[in-house]
């Protein structure tokens, strides 16, 4: 496994991050989860790999995920070898204050992820979209506080407009508080409309890129008339891609052939090969999509081969946020 530093911050982690969104007790309407088991049997193969950074929200499975990673990660591992990530903002409780990105939302959901976890602090905390109805002053200084609490070592947002990026760094910098050292954002072959001004901006002020759905919900994995339970029942994954992007997957498909390997690789390589990228984040939810994964990071493509991915990208709508 090779490793790398999360933007112009000091922290060191894998070019590959496992999400956790893959278990939980996730309900009817997410079949696709996996029990406690699978999750602690997931987080060992990936140490063993090298793997050091976990991905999760407090959102995930109604915070089940949280629990069953902190369960699992602390069985094989020392906390100060792991660099564990979670989020804010999306509902965890009826009424008024509970989502959303307010002081008393913040300060309340940091301590519940802890005890899920059962960690002191979490390694990155991050925003999981913008908050729109609460201003950035105070989230921003919120999230300062939880900082010098120790409760988080860093910061991190998600997917958002650019502008709204740069004015949350904006009122950090200018207060004295703590910044973001990363972006999670929706990237990958068939979605790549964050290459017009987040990228470049991440780029330019040294802020890490940590793409959520890398493998666009399996859809670069396979062709592109099959199916999953995922793809059956996931109605979010189902808004974002369509068949415009078929031709983008048959082309990995066939990168895939040429090298002997699996499609899930081939598009990680591509991904990796991108210059703002730091660590996709992907999904387990076989011991397959792990190998593939680790994988990944040793596949070289050829400048030829990047450009050959990339030849066929139709323009997209905004997904994924708003």
């Amino acid at each position: 496994m090779d490793y790398t530093r999360l933007g112009d911050s000091g922290l060191q982690i894998s070019r590959i991050t496992v999400g956790c969104m893959s278990w939980g007790a996730g309900g009817p309407d997410r079949p696709w989860t996996k029990d406690e088991a699978f999750a602690e049997e997931t987080i060992k193969a990936a140490l063993d790999a090298g793997v050091n950074f976990f991905d999760t929200a407090n959102v995930y499975s109604a915070g089940t995920s949280e629990e069953y990673t902190g369960r699992s990660l602390w069985k094989h591992a020392d906390r100060e070898d792991v660099v564990l990530a979670t989020k804010v903002f999306n509902r965890m409780r009826p009424g008024p204050n509970g989502a959303g990105l307010s002081r008393k939302a913040i300060l309340r959901e940091i301590d519940a992820s802890l005890a899920r976890l059962g960690t002191d602090y979490v390694d990155l905390y991050q925003i999981h979209r913008f908050d729109a109805e609460t201003p950035v002053e105070e989230t921003m200084e919120a999230l300062h506080d939880v900082v010098k609490a120790g409760k988080a070592r860093y910061i991190g947002a998600s997917s958002m407009y650019a502008w709204q990026f740069a004015k949350m760094q904006h009122a950090a910098e200018r207060h004295g508080w703590t910044r973001f050292i990363s972006m999670q954002n929706h990237y990958n072959l068939i979605y790549r409309e964050e290459e017009r001004e987040m990228l470049p901006l991440c780029l330019d002020q040294g802020v890490g890129v940590i793409p959520w759905s890398p493998l666009a919900r399996g859809r670069l994995t396979r062709p592109w008339d099959s199916a999953t339970v995922r793809s059956d029942t996931d109605q979010f994954g189902a808004s974002l891609y369509r068949d415009e992007d078929r031709t983008v997957v048959e082309k990995v498909l066939s990168v895939a052939e040429r090298h002997g390997v699996s499609p899930a690789q081939v598009a990680l390589a591509w991904l990796l090969a991108q210059p703002a990228v730091t660590s996709p984040i992907v999904g387990v939810t076989s011991p397959e999509h792990l190998t593939d994964a680790v994988a990944a990071v040793d596949l070289e493509l050829t400048d030829e081969e990047v450009a050959e991915l990339g030849a066929d990208y139709v323009p997209h709508a905004i997904a994924g946020h708003r």
